[in-house]
């Protein structure tokens, strides 16, 4: 009897002992997931997410600064912020890039460019080319150029490059003759021919469509003439063709022409979303470049 209940004590406490066992494996293993659980959650060797990038860019109101705000979602899913400066000349916005306060301008195409920089002493460059603003000429007067009389009032932008563009359209419309009607630099004094003794008075390019009221025919430039609620298509007496080389560019400077940030939004300006954006916004006023 002795050894029965022996044997069978013997047998709990190897029952008991084995239940414990099998206890601390368990509370062992919990403890150790809840240990490691929070390590498998949060990688170590994960890169924390990088700040937006911001690019402070100077445009004019119209269309410039409306394509930037058009192709903005575009940079900021790439890491790059907007800040959009509006001006309405065009003398600070390549003086800002300059001494840089700003990162980047979209306003001017290379001839202007190139007459700004050889000028200033400045070395400005071109990042990409985004669109076309076909020049054109406007009248409040007159629905035709033969209805422009002897000695008509003939406004044009007073800088060199856009000055030089209009006197050019207006010489292979027949109003005048040029020395070389293919010289953006042409100035008044190289006009050989004015049968109809246009006066031709220089305004800053601005100003233009607001002097439609006191001129009988205005150059303007297309960006200008939308800020009037001009329509190049619609309204204007006649007009550059497609085959304009005058394309506005993306402009930066050489040390960050080369930058993620900048060549991010050169891409953007370059899509196919900024070229549905122009065509259908301006309807062909303005003709994308790429």
């Amino acid at each position: 009897m002795k050894k029965v209940l022996l044997t069978f004590f013997s047998l709990t406490l190897i029952m008991v002992l084995a239940a414990c066992g099998n206890n601390n494996a368990a509370n062992n293993t919990a403890g150790s997931a809840a240990t490691t659980a929070p390590t498998e959650a949060a990688d170590p060797t994960a890169a924390p997410a990088a700040d937006p990038v911001t690019l402070v860019v100077g445009a004019s109101p119209v269309p410039h600064a409306e394509i930037l705000k058009a192709i903005a979602p575009l940079l900021e899913a790439e890491g790059v912020k907007l800040e959009i400066k509006e001006f309405s000349d065009y003398i600070l916005p390549n003086t800002q890039l300059a001494e840089k306060q700003l990162d980047a301008n979209f306003f001017q195409h290379k001839p202007y460019l190139d007459d700004q920089n050889a000028k200033n002493g400045t070395d400005l460059v071109s990042v990409t080319a985004v669109h076309v603003e076909p020049f054109g000429a406007y009248s409040k007067k007159i629905k035709s150029i033969d209805e422009l009389k002897e000695g008509a009032k003939v406004a044009i932008p007073n800088d060199a490059t856009n000055g030089g563009r209009a006197l050019i359209l207006l010489a292979k419309n027949g109003l005048i003759k040029l020395k070389d009607d293919t010289n953006i630099s042409s100035t008044k004094a190289d006009i050989t021919e004015n049968p109809k003794n246009l006066d031709i008075i220089e305004l800053d390019a601005a100003m233009l469509p607001r002097q439609l009221d006191e001129v009988d025919l205005a150059l303007i430039n297309t960006n200008f003439a939308l800020d009037a609620k001009l329509s190049p298509t619609k309204d204007a007496l006649f007009i550059e063709g497609g085959d304009s080389p005058y394309a506005n560019l993306l402009v930066a400077r050489p040390d960050n022409k080369d930058s993620d940030a900048i060549q991010k939004l050169a891409k953007a300006l370059n899509s196919p979303e900024a070229k549905e954006f122009i065509e259908k916004q301006y309807e062909g006023s303005i003709v994308p470049a790429f």
